[in-house]
């Protein structure tokens, strides 16, 4: 399932990224990358303990924690904190999947990665190429979205991004262990979510409302984990 998220940033939260952003200290993304990944992978990456990421990562994860269409989606249990990358002159991220298990720095803490987000920071307009390609059953998914939104994705899935041939990429990404671990179940439970959210915004009093809503929250009960 993917899922574009809106108006993760504001404006003025994306404004603040970028100024923070163009006055840090990056270093070679392949600090992070596994085997497989680092043979593929060439853009730069903010530090995960630099002064920067942690202060605008605190900023993303006060805005997903708010937004509700993230919170349907991915039912967030666990989320491993925001990093930043850039791409340009060529730059990309060959094909790869993410690691199953993410550990998060400085803790002793790990996190099942059952989802994918990028935040975009760059405006589709201010860079050729560095499109984020998501496979999966149903084909590629080319996904270029406005500065301040984000996509959300299966970790399973194979992606990558494209070399950026203009301008510069820049962008927030970060893992999410779910409450529900299948994929098939957050979805259906995301759909049926979708449709009471509907149902109450026109017909609040109608009884099958309380009876989808009833549905939902046993679902949610058999499959969740916390």
């Amino acid at each position: 399932m993917l899922v574009h998220i809106p108006r993760v940033l504001e404006p003025a939260q994306v404004a603040e990224c970028r100024d923070a952003l163009a006055r840090a200290a990056w270093v070679d993304g392949r600090v992070t990358a596994g085997h497989q990944s680092e043979r593929v992978k060439r853009n730069r990456q903010l530090p995960e303990l630099h002064p920067v990421a942690r202060q605008l990562g605190d900023l993303i994860l006060t805005a997903v924690e708010r937004h509700p269409l993230f919170l349907s989606a991915a039912l967030p249990l666990k989320i491993v904190p925001p990093l930043f990358n850039r791409y340009e002159d060529g730059e990309t991220y060959g094909n790869h999947v993410d690691g199953a298990i993410r550990p998060v720095t400085g803790t002793g803490y790990r996190v099942r990665t059952d989802l994918s987000a990028t935040v975009f920071l760059s405006a589709p307009e201010e860079y050729d190429g560095g499109e984020l390609v998501i496979d999966d059953t149903y084909g590629a998914h080319r996904v270029k979205l406005p500065a301040g939104d984000a996509i959300l994705y299966p970790g399973t899935s194979l992606h990558r991004v494209e070399p950026v041939t203009r301008g510069a990429r820049f962008a927030s990404f970060f893992w999410i262990e779910s409450m529900v671990r299948a994929d098939a179940q957050r979805a259906l439970l995301f759909d049926l979510d979708t449709a009471i959210q509907r149902l109450l915004a026109t017909r609040p009093d109608e009884p099958p409302v309380l009876q989808l809503m009833n549905v939902y929250h046993n679902l949610l009960r058999q499959w969740a984990e916390t």
